[in-house]
């Protein structure tokens, strides 16, 4: 058994069901389409998690297939903004708590705005990190849209 992050212990506290994939990683191979070869997921069903900011410095997660590429215009007009921007990788452990290739949705430091890619709802259940490099948790869409206060939308290209 792997060891808890916040992201699952969070879940247990809820009472929410989950399961989790462990697999071996490598710096090189910590996005989202190698991470379903990892655990013999689809690339379509595991979700990677994106932290973006406005010009005012706001912050917004979006959650997204890991096989495709978020739509900045899309994701900005969602979020109710003119323009938005990935955060450096050296931001998003100071905002979420988290490091890049183990961001979860799911127990973040704060909570932000949070925003789940439509294609989510095709699956009974997802995959998205843990929180930890090496773990993916599966969980059910509508389950992490309620968790994350989030908003199922359109977000890809």
């Amino acid at each position: 058994m792997t060891a808890k992050t916040n992201a699952l212990r969070l879940l247990d506290k809820l009472n929410v069901g989950y399961e989790t994939a462990v697999y071996e990683f490598s710096e090189d191979e910590i996005d989202a389409v190698s991470v379903a070869r990892k655990i013999g997921a689809e690339p379509e069903r595991v979700f990677k998690t994106l932290v973006a900011k406005n010009e005012s410095g706001d912050i917004f997660v979006f959650v997204i297939p890991g096989n495709c590429e978020i739509d900045l215009k899309k994701a900005a007009s969602t979020a109710g903004v003119k323009k938005i921007e990935l955060v450096k990788v050296k931001e998003l452990q100071p905002l979420t708590g988290y490091i890049r290739g183990g961001c979860s949705p799911i127990g973040m430091k704060k909570q932000y705005a949070t925003f789940i890619d439509e294609t989510a709802q095709m699956w009974d259940k997802i995959y998205v990190s843990a929180g930890a490099r090496g773990v993916q948790l599966l969980i059910s869409p509508e389950n992490l849209r309620e968790i994350t206060n989030a908003e199922f939308s359109e977000l890809i290209k």
